[in-house]
């Protein structure tokens, strides 16, 4: 095994390896959790760019362990699989910064980022996976890994969201499995393979095909937050911010839709799953939980629950970038995968950066809330607009190609759903914008934390403020190389509709 066969494996172990240091860590060993935690980031990040530069000139990084007779763990690095790896290592860097200020001071902390790192460490081996085994491996590890996090608390709502999510993720996975082992006994194989590995079966497996296509987008479709299989998610509120953050942006949610993606395009193959007649339900689908999650956002006056019912919309943009089945719509699917994570995370920091500060939870209580807290509210203000759809936020150029191409793939109908969309994000952000910029705060506010002259503590307030910066410049700098719309079109164009 040369060095570049161990690379993805040891990006892995970058986060794994202090995760379970920080496992045994007193308490009071606050600068060597430090250290651990933002090492291990770093180095996952070196690792992560190393790889992206060896991908784009053709090099091959794969892993392979024996697991099984005739069944392999499989790490390998493709240009989809880094698109998703490099969103995790960057805000996973980010979100510790800001995990950390969030629980100054609070207890089982060691316990808090022993966990955060094997959520992270799931998430990377979930975008690693060279085949659908090592996928579901990394994916229920996923679930595991993240319950602690949201239970973090231990209050009774907390303990009651947890047992939500469990239902809901432990049957998804149990319908992924189900789909996975039907898919081996009639393949003999789980390997991704770009455009797919399922166009030489006979056409009598098709029905087989069919059900199974069904089985694996529903176990997916759970974190994914496809209606009506979302309930988990406006529940799991109640966890820290650094956790919200960690599921909307890089971890559950994200976790799902890049397994749709996966299934539909290195499973089925794209023009393989059009044929059996699955993509349109799947569009269908889609569409439904964008409007739905947006009608949802609307009545929901808690901050963080609104935020929840927009990525439940959000989220289902890559599904239906990919359902559309057109290079143009699929560009737009997949760079969605870090532009809503960019967008999102911002949001969450500044929803928990209100409640740490303020006291703020409701959308109720934001009143005048920018001149309190300007950079705060500077940074949702980015975030906002990106998920409204306004340039030059990263929302637009997702929204932008998803309208091409479906414009390109005869599809103008999601040209309504997009609009009504738009429209939706903008009746529920923007009176959040207006009462926090241009309305007189009511009173005291609920419970206020001074931070001498600043707007509030620096580990707080500079994680917003990047990952604003990082939205807007992917959308003004969206043809540079290596943007993310680029390496969205590296993928569409390499590994899914070359010709």
């Amino acid at each position: 095994m040369n060095w570049d066969n161990w690379i993805p494996l040891l990006v892995v172990a970058s986060s794994l390896l202090p995760g379970l240091i920080i496992f045994g860590l007193p308490e009071d060993k606050v600068r060597l959790r430090t250290s651990l935690n933002l090492t291990g980031a770093l180095v996952k990040l070196i690792l992560v760019g190393w790889m992206i530069w060896g991908v784009y000139n053709q090099y091959h990084f794969e892993t392979r362990l024996p697991l099984l007779p005739d069944l392999e763990l499989v790490l390998r690095a493709g240009p989809l699989s880094l698109f998703f790896v490099s969103l995790s290592s960057v805000l996973w860097l980010v979100t510790t910064v800001y995990a950390i200020g969030y629980l100054e001071g609070s207890p089982h902390r060691s316990r808090f980022f022993g966990f955060f790192s094997l959520c992270v460490t799931a998430t990377v081996g979930v975008a690693l996976a060279g085949n659908l085994i090592t996928f579901l491996i990394f994916y229920e590890l996923l679930t595991l890994s993240t319950y602690p996090l949201l239970v973090h608390r231990g209050t009774e709502v907390a303990r009651h969201a947890g047992k939500i999510y469990l239902r809901y993720t432990m049957l998804g996975g149990a319908l992924l499995l189900l789909g996975t082992v039907w898919l081996y006994s009639l393949t003999g194989t789980l390997e991704f393979t770009p455009r797919g590995f399922l166009a030489e079966l006979d056409e009598q497996h098709h029905p087989a095909l069919i059900i199974i296509f069904i089985l694996l987008i529903a176990g997916l479709g759970v974190k994914a937050a496809l209606v009506p299989l979302h309930g988990w998610l406006p529940q799991a509120m109640v966890a820290p911010a650094p956790v919200s953050a960690l599921l909307h942006a890089v971890a559950v949610v994200k976790a799902g839709a890049f397994g749709i993606v996966r299934v539909v395009y290195e499973v089925f193959g794209i023009e393989f799953a059009a044929g059996l007649g699955v993509t349109r339900p799947l569009a269908w689908l889609a569409a439904f939980t964008i409007i739905y999650g947006s009608l949802r956002a609307l009545y929901q006056d808690d901050l963080k629950r609104r935020l929840a019912f927009s990525t439940v919309s959000q989220v289902s943009y890559i599904a239906l970038g990919v359902a559309i089945a057109g290079p143009i719509a699929t560009i737009g699917g997949v760079v969605h995968l870090v532009h809503q994570g960019l967008m999102k995370i911002t949001l969450f920091f500044c929803a928990g950066n209100l409640a740490e500060t303020l006291g703020i939870h409701k959308v109720s209580e934001m009143n005048g809330v920018g001149r309190r807290m300007p950079w705060t509210m500077a940074a949702f203000t980015v975030g906002a607009f990106g998920m409204i759809g306004a340039p030059p936020v990263a929302g637009f150029i997702s929204k932008w190609y998803l309208g091409f191409g479906a414009l390109d793939a005869g599809q103008s109908w999601v040209l309504i759903v997009l609009a009504g969309s738009s429209l939706l994000n903008a009746a529920y952000f923007l009176p959040i914008l207006h009462a926090a910029w241009f309305r007189k705060p009511q009173g005291p506010w609920p419970e206020e934390h001074h931070f001498g002259h600043k707007e509030t503590a620096w580990a707080l307030l500079l994680p917003p403020v990047f990952t604003a910066v990082l939205a807007l410049a992917a959308g003004l700098l969206a043809t540079l190389p290596f943007s993310p719309l680029e390496w969205a079109k590296l993928i569409s164009i390499r590994e899914f509709y070359q010709p």
